[in-house]
């Protein structure tokens, strides 16, 4: 299998993801946008988009981030989804997805950033993909927005800050407002990148301050991202 991450800052690591492209024996390719390498030409060469997080939103404009071109990504995303490749998003990639598919991203009720329970929906419960997870799951969050719905999108897990944490796009599209991939080395990047605003946000309810998020442990969710991909990986198959 070939699987293709578009990394939009150093610190918005594939993390977990490659871990498990590598013990799976897939081979990777990487977009690292914020070296302004080029995205693919198309899908035609790989089976899996993985579309990464990152400060942006999918309004940023190229005049606002350089590197960063919200409608090319976009355009990416749709062929992928049209040639019937595996799409993951994550945070900022969830969002992609959505407006892909002409759903616009909105705000998320409440900044998460640290480590909270999601809680399945009845549809996540049923869901093969994810009913592994559990009906409440501990996974790591850092985010301020939240990916747009489709007509036939569904929610299959939610948060008490954020409503839609796991949307399914189709069969093979999948976007996670949560972050499932974090290891202690990628927030270590996060943390690095993001102490001055941390800083400001010690009176939010859902943001955890960098002792906290250094005391987690995430190699559960970890555990539970791998059984995800296997299955995807199974149904892409066929």
């Amino acid at each position: 299998m070939n699987v293709h991450f578009i990394v939009h800052e150093s610190f918005e690591a594939p993390g977990a993801y490659e871990t498990w492209v590598q013990s799976r024996g897939h081979a990777a390719s990487y977009t690292r946008v914020y070296l302004n390498e080029a995205l693919p030409l198309d899908a035609n060469d790989l089976d899996l988009l993985v579309v990464l997080g990152g400060p942006q939103s999918p309004a940023t404009t190229v005049d606002e981030c350089a590197h960063f071109d919200s409608r090319a990504e976009q355009r990416l995303i749709a062929q992928a989804i049209d040639a019937g490749r595996a799409v993951v998003g994550i945070c900022l990639g969830s969002q992609l997805i959505g407006e892909a598919l002409g759903a616009q991203f909105e705000h998320s009720p409440e900044k998460e950033i640290g480590k909270f329970p999601i809680t399945l929906t009845e549809e996540g419960r049923d869901n093969a993909m994810i009913a592994h997870f559990g009906e409440i799951l501990d996974v790591a969050h850092w985010h301020n927005d939240m990916p747009g719905l489709t007509p036939d999108a569904k929610v299959l897990a939610c948060s008490e800050g954020c409503p839609r944490q796991i949307v399914e796009y189709g069969p093979l599209v999948y976007g996670f407002q949560c972050h499932m991939e974090f290891t202690t080395e990628v927030v270590e990047l996060l943390i690095a990148a993001s102490a001055a605003e941390l800083a400001t946000l010690t009176d939010r309810r859902f943001v955890q301050q960098p002792q906290v998020l250094r005391g987690h442990d995430y190699q559960e969710m970890n555990q539970k991202l791998f059984g995800f991909l296997d299955q995807l990986m199974a149904a892409y198959r066929g």
